[in-house]
């Protein structure tokens, strides 16, 4: 499990280790903050489609599913 911080989020880069539909490279591109500084919106893009989709930004630390950086 990878370490998060989820105030150095946004804009943080991501791989998908099972790549589906060639969309490998990720980016998150918005999120939200409530009144006790906990995420309660995520927004991950892919770079080659522009398709986002909301994610539980949990999962980011599971390394069996997204490594951290494009590799």
């Amino acid at each position: 499990m990878t370490k998060i911080n989820p105030k150095k989020l946004l804009n943080s880069k991501w791989t998908a280790v099972k790549p589906v539909n060639k969309e490998k490279h990720f980016m998150i591109t918005e999120l939200k903050f409530d009144e006790e500084g906990e995420v309660i919106h995520c927004l991950i893009e892919a770079i080659i489609s522009n398709r986002a989709e909301p994610i539980d930004w949990k999962v980011l630390k599971n390394t069996d599913v997204w490594l951290q950086g494009w590799k």
